[in-house]
């Protein structure tokens, strides 16, 4: 049976926005492969007004992981913002890009 400190890494949610050049530069392909990499289930899209939009769910340490790593992005990307409000995990099982 496992005791609270086995448990200890407590999960968290955290929805991400994105803005700068981060559409037609791999961005949400890196940030799924990124995610899928650290454990983090959630997904990712591109918006019309030209941002992109994720959700990380997971491990505390891993979704704050996720949270810096969009602040790079791929490697063509060029990130001028990142806006992200945390939350309750809501039951993400993979990680997916949304169309």
């Amino acid at each position: 049976m496992p005791n609270d400190s086995e448990n200890s890494e407590e999960r968290t949610r955290a929805h991400a926005f994105v803005s700068g050049t981060v559409q037609g530069v791999y961005y949400r392909a890196n940030t799924r492969n990124t995610a899928v990499e650290k454990g983090v289930e959630g997904w990712v899209r591109n918006l019309d007004d030209g941002r992109v939009e994720a959700v990380f769910e997971g491990p505390a340490a891993a979704v704050e992981e996720m949270v810096e790593w969009c602040h790079t992005g791929s490697p063509a990307a060029e990130v001028e913002d990142v806006e992200v409000e945390y939350g309750d995990p809501e039951g993400e099982d993979s990680f997916r890009i949304r169309r």
